[in-house]
C-alpha cells in the first residue's frame, strides 16, 4: 500500500491535537489507499474518518474523527500532488522541448503530460497516457476543466503527429467526458502541410459538435527553433497562410455565435500580427480564457492601458506627469509595432518620458521565434551593450522563470543588471503595471 511522508503539521489543527508529526506516514483513510492529492481531498470531506498513521518507529495507529465535512486536517506534504509527475510518452513532430539546445537545466527538457496538471494550473495534456479508469476517476472527483492537446480528430493523423500508435485511440475519452459534462477546452498546434487546411476544418467541425461543453478551442501555429537536426521537416506559415487560417476561424466563430452564444475557437495574436488583419475588439475573446495560449494578449494589455491612462487622468484632473526620464523597453520582434503604440500612448499622460522600444533577435533559439517569453538574457545583453539605455530598461517579467529571477539561458537577473550597468524595470504582463511601473 502506498504510503505519503508527512512534511508538516498546520499549528491548531486536528493533526496537531492527534499528536500527529512531521516524519510520521499517511498510510490510508476509511480503509482506502491515497494515490495522489485529489484522493486525500475526496475522502477528508466526509465528516467521520479513520485514519491509518505509520509512526517514525513503524507503529501504526489508527484514529477516529468527527469533524465538519470542510474541515482539513491540517497535513502537509511534501510534493503538491502527493505523487511524481508523469511525463510525456509522446515524440510529437511539433514538441519545442525536443528543439532545445544542450546544455540547458535539466528542468528545460522534462515533458509533461499530467491531467491532475491540467486541472491544478491549466497544463494542456494529450490523454495518451490515461486509462479509463483514470477518466473515470475525473468524472467521480469533477476535475474540470481538464486542458486537452487535440491537433487533430483524425486518429490516424494525430498518431504520426504524436508518433504514439494509442494516439488515435483515446480520442473517444473526449466522448466520456463530455457525457459526463465535464468542462474541457482544447489545443491545436497547427504544422503546416499536416494538420491544417481540409484536415483543420475536420478538426473543428467534430470539436464544434462536444460545445458548450468544450468551451474553447485555441489554434497556435507551430514554433520552429533553428535547433531541429534529425527531426521532422516543418516549414513555417506565410502570410497568406495566416490570412487563410484566420478566415477559417471566423467562419466557425459565426457558427459558434449563432448555436452557442460564444466565439468557441480562437487564433492567438500571432496570427493577426503576420496576416497584417487586426487584433479582434475585447468581446470577441469571451473573457480572455486562453490567454496563456498567447490569445488576446495584445488586446488586453492595450485595453488596461487605455483604461490606467483615463483613472489617471481622472485621479489627477488631468494633470500630467512631467518628470523627465528615458527608457529602454525590450520585446520580441513579433510585438515589436504594439509595443511602439502602447509606448505612444503613455504620452497621453506622460509627456517628458521617452521610451526606446528595442525589438530583440533571437539568436539562442533562432530567428522564427519571435515572442517575448522565449528572449535569453544574453541575446538582450549582446543587442543592448553599447546602446544609450536612458535611466532602466523595461524587461517584461515572462522572460523570467516563474518562481525565479532567471533567464531561459541560466543567466541570473543580477549578471543582467550588471552586465547593463542599468537599473532592471520587471513590469507584468498587464497595461495597468506597465503604465503604474514606468511612472513610479
Amino acid at each position: 500500500m502506498k504510503k505519503h511522508i508527512i512534511d508538516g503539521i498546520e499549528e491548531g489543527s486536528i493533526a496537531e491535537e492527534l499528536e500527529i508529526e512531521a516524519g510520521d506516514m499517511l498510510v490510508s483513510i476509511n480503509n482506502k489507499e491515497i494515490e495522489d492529492i485529489f484522493d486525500y481531498q475526496f475522502l477528508v470531506d466526509d465528516e467521520y474518518l479513520e485514519i491509518l498513521i505509520e509512526k517514525k518507529d513503524g507503529e501504526q495507529w489508527l484514529l477516529e474523527v468527527e469533524k465538519d465535512s470542510d474541515e482539513e486536517l491540517g497535513l502537509i506534504f511534501g510534493e503538491s500532488l502527493m505523487d511524481q509527475y508523469r511525463n510525456c510518452h509522446n515524440k510529437c513532430v511539433f514538441c519545442f522541448i525536443d528543439q532545445n539546445p544542450k546544455g540547458m537545466r535539466e528542468t528545460i527538457y522534462f515533458k509533461d503530460d499530467d491531467t491532475r496538471l491540467s486541472f491544478l494550473q491549466g497544463n494542456y495534456v494529450s490523454l495518451t497516457n490515461l486509462k479509463e479508469k483514470d477518466i473515470k476517476r475525473i468524472i467521480e472527483y469533477k476535475l474540470a476543466p481538464i486542458n486537452i492537446s487535440i491537433h487533430t480528430t483524425n486518429p490516424e493523423l494525430r498518431c504520426k503527429m504524436l508518433n504514439n500508435r494509442f494516439a488515435g485511440e483515446v480520442l473517444h475519452y473526449i466522448d466520456m467526458l463530455f457525457e459526463a459534462k465535464v468542462p474541457m477546452n482544447a489545443q491545436i498546434v497547427l504544422c503546416k502541410g499536416l494538420n491544417d487546411g481540409a484536415e483543420l476544418e475536420r478538426t473543428l467541425s467534430d470539436l464544434i459538435k462536444y460545445a458548450p461543453v468544450l468551451e474553447s478551442v485555441t489554434i497556435v501555429p507551430v514554433g520552429l527553433s533553428k535547433h531541429r537536426e534529425g527531426l521532422y521537416k516543418l516549414e513555417s506559415f506565410n502570410k497568406e497562410d495566416a490570412i487563410n487560417l484566420i478566415q477559417t476561424v471566423n467562419k466557425f466563430q459565426q457558427i459558434a455565435l449563432e448555436k452557442f452564444g460564444t466565439h468557441f475557437v480562437h487564433a492567438s495574436d500571432e496570427w493577426y500580427i503576420n496576416s497584417g488583419i487586426p487584433i479582434p475588439e475585447e468581446e470577441s475573446y469571451d473573457g480572455y480564457g486562453q490567454l496563456e495560449n498567447g490569445v488576446g494578449m495584445v488586446r488586453l494589455m492595450h485595453s488596461e492601458l487605455d483604461n490606467a491612462i483615463d483613472e489617471y487622468l481622472d485621479e489627477h484632473k488631468g494633470k500630467l506627469y512631467m518628470k523627465s526620464k528615458t527608457l529602454t523597453n525590450i520585446c520580441g520582434m513579433l510585438v515589436y509595432d504594439y509595443m511602439v503604440m502602447a509606448t505612444e500612448k503613455i504620452k497621453k499622460v506622460a509627456p517628458n518620458i521617452k521610451i526606446n522600444v528595442c525589438p530583440i533577435k533571437n539568436d539562442f533559439f533562432g530567428e522564427k521565434i519571435t515572442v517575448t517569453g522565449l528572449l535569453t538574457g544574453k541575446d538582450i545583453v549582446a543587442q543592448l551593450q553599447g546602446k544609450d539605455l536612458g535611466d532602466g530598461v523595461i524587461l517584461p517579467c515572462n522572460c523570467l522563470k516563474a518562481d525565479e529571477d532567471i533567464f531561459l539561458d541560466d543567466m541570473t537577473l543580477e549578471e543582467f543588471q550588471n552586465a547593463l550597468q542599468v537599473p532592471v524595470i520587471i513590469v507584468q504582463s498587464s497595461g495597468t503595471d506597465f503604465l503604474s511601473s514606468i511612472l513610479d
